[in-house]
């Protein structure tokens, strides 16, 4: 008997309206956990490369991890996966909300999308069973009015969605797909993919849970994690507060991204702090499934730019949004940033890359590349927070310079010409997160190897491999070393307090990290909740909700598989080690604030990405091996990247 997943996958092929229901045991779960593990799978078994991301061959896989849905804190988890549109490359993003849980309790695991709908269509999924119904109607709506009226033509408000807003059908290359409205899939393009397929969105309604191997020990530890909640240090800050305490002790130590990497420091930072952004935008609080952390905020805007919202969905802009179009583009206006965050839950829009595309238009607006006849008679300069909403409105409806900016800031840079592809903070064409790798050199490597790109989800190193000095300061000096000790279990004895990118240490622990979330990515559980467990816990968790005997280096097997398969994919579509690479920008020095003159050294920076490749076991452009594969029971990933020669 199966516990806690279903053993079912949905495949819906939308150009002839055929759904099958693929049966998969336990052995595969255990090979690939959910989540990540099976978009990596259906992308790599079943794609062929070279395929267009707006092509009716790319599949979009919805999928949950084998803990997702489970009552215990932070397990609201769901991954969706694509070719990307942004990138041409693997691409995946996660989100929290209901949305996943209520998958599963219909019948189903993940779900694999695939052709193209010949109208706008919505799939509604309730207990196993399956409709493609008629979407005309929604098609050009925001997501928050589209949930509720698929509510009420199904007669039925407890009903969770996956949707895309106009964002997603004007195909802005970094559209995301809104999970109940306020947690989104945010990087690399899902919901342009999903609105190329003429997908507005995903409803569904499940009455039955899949069993649990022993659900008393997993509300015991559930009651455990409950009164965590207060005691551990990080887990409280994001009870409290969420995730935006961030900026102000980022700022300090000369960390904060600023208008475009430029600096580190920002001068109306202060105007950001917690307590004013509550104060001013309100302190309701929202949740995901079965999680005690609620660490999302309910906000109200009192200035509205002159914009008119058909549908006001209020989701509070967090660290991530808070920055990109707040210190980025060098604005400190609370409720301009605020504007722009409802503008982009509304149209279904990455926050990350479209804040990072409209820094990257300033710089060049600044360096002389752009001008006011360029962008239409916007004065794109750092610091106007009107430009900058407006330029978000823009790239939303796919209006004016906004049509451009809707390609993200690569293709933008190479339509300009004149070196301002340097300005583009990318890698793979995907836009930095607002993590700073002047601040933390590591994360340049994990950039650069990142296969989603400029994901800093993928390379959390909490350590951040700075200076002893410089890790005792700021709000999470506690809960960091909390974190260096759970590191322990994965033989990660010291913390690496060096800017060396190449030494050794530093190096295996962006891997080991690395690794791990993944695996955490592909159980179905939020990173931010796990740093309440130790890592022997989530697996003595896991084995509760299975039946399983897994332990901590099964998993992390299974993580390094995943790792492996999604560079294969990469490596099929055509991506060597020349581009795993970062912009030139962090090997000059930065110009002014605590980290004034560090700098990424370039040769160190390419003997750690040798490094990387060897810990790894691929070659020297960077292809996993074929005992590598071999070694990781994939031997079928060989057989697709070698031609079976």
């Amino acid at each position: 008997m199966q516990y806690g997943y279903n053993g079912r996958i949905l495949k819906v092929n939308l150009t002839n309206g055929s759904i099958l229901v693929e049966e998969q045991g336990e052995d595969f779960y255990r090979q690939y956990l959910g989540g990540t593990g099976l978009v990596s799978y259906y992308l790599m078994k079943e794609q062929a490369p070279k395929v267009d991301p707006y092509s009716p061959e790319n599949k979009l896989v919805f999928a949950t991890g084998v803990m997702t849905g489970a009552p215990i804190g932070g397990s609201g988890r769901n991954v969706i996966g694509t070719k990307s549109p942004l990138s041409n490359a693997f691409n995946t993003s996660e989100a929290g909300g209901y949305w996943g849980a209520e998958l599963k309790f219909a019948g189903f695991d993940a779900v694999v999308v695939e052709g193209k709908a010949n109208k706008p269509v919505y799939i509604w999924i309730q207990d196993g069973k399956i409709e493609i119904r008629d979407a005309a109607d929604l098609w050009g709506r925001s997501v928050g009015n589209t949930q509720e009226l698929i509510r009420q033509e199904l007669a039925d408000p407890g009903i969770r969605t996956a949707l895309i807003g106009p964002g997603g059908e004007k195909l802005v290359r970094y559209a995301c797909v809104a999970i109940d409205v306020g947690h989104f899939t945010g990087r690399g393009g899902t919901g342009a993919v999903m609105g190329s397929k003429n997908l507005k969105g995903i409803a569904v309604r499940g009455h039955n849970r899949p069993p649990l191997f022993d659900p008393k020990a997993i509300n015991e530890i559930a009651k455990w994690f409950r009164g965590r909640v207060e005691a551990e240090p990080i887990l409280s800050v994001f009870h409290n507060v969420g995730t935006i305490d961030g900026p102000i002790p980022y700022s300090d130590s000369g960390g904060l991204p600023v208008r475009n990497f430029q600096a580190g420091s920002f001068s109306g930072v202060e105007k950001l702090a917690p307590e004013i952004y509550m104060d001013t935008l309100g302190a309701e609080r929202n949740s995901c499934y079965a999680c005690p952390i609620r660490c999302k905020h309910k906000v109200k805007i009192k200035n509205s730019y002159g914009l008119t919202f058909e549908h006001y969905h209020g989701h509070g802009p967090e660290f991530e949004s808070m920055v990109g179009f707040g210190p980025f583009c060098g604005i400190d206006d609370l409720q301009a940033i605020t504007c722009a965050n409802e503008l982009c839950t509304a149209y279904s829009v990455d926050t990350i890359s479209c804040g990072s595309t409209i820094a990257f238009a300033m710089e060049c607006f600044e360096k002389g590349l752009l001008s006011e006849l360029d962008t239409g008679g916007l004065k794109l300069t750092f610091g106007d927070a009107r430009a900058m909403v407006k330029a978000v409105e823009m790239i939303c409806k796919r209006e004016g310079f906004g049509n451009i900016l809707a390609e993200g800031s690569l293709r933008v840079a190479r339509g300009i010409g004149k070196g301002a592809e340097q300005y583009a903070m990318q890698s793979r064409g995907v836009e930095f997160a607002m993590q700073n790798p002047y601040f933390k050199p590591i994360l340049g490597l994990g950039y650069a190897v990142c296969p989603t790109g400029g994901d800093h989800m993928r390379n959390l190193v909490f350590s951040h491999v700075i200076d002893a000095e410089r890790a005792k300061a700021g709000s999470h000096s506690e809960a960091r070393d909390n974190l260096l000790r759970q590191y322990h279990s994965l033989g990660l004895l010291s913390p690496v307090y060096q800017r060396q990118i190449d030494n050794p240490t530093t190096v295996r622990e962006l891997i080991y990290v690395s690794t791990l979330m993944t695996v955490i990515d592909s159980l179905g559980m939020c990173i931010f909740a796990t740093l309440g467990y130790q890592y022997h816990q989530l697996v003595e968790l896991l084995n509760k909700v299975t039946g399983w005997d897994s332990n901590l280096w099964e998993l992390m097997k299974s993580g390094e598989r995943i790792m492996n398969m999604m560079r294969a994919f990469n490596n099929l579509e055509g991506f060597t080690r020349e581009d795993d690479r970062i912009p030139e920008r962090f090997f000059q020095p930065m110009q002014s604030g605590p980290l004034k003159g560090t700098k990424l050294d370039k040769e160190e920076f390419e003997k750690g990405k040798e490094l990387y490749y060897g810990m790894m076991y691929w070659d020297k452009q960077g292809n996993p091996t074929r005992s590598k594969l071999q070694e990781l029971d994939i031997e079928w990933v060989a057989d697709k990247l070698y031609l079976k020669n």
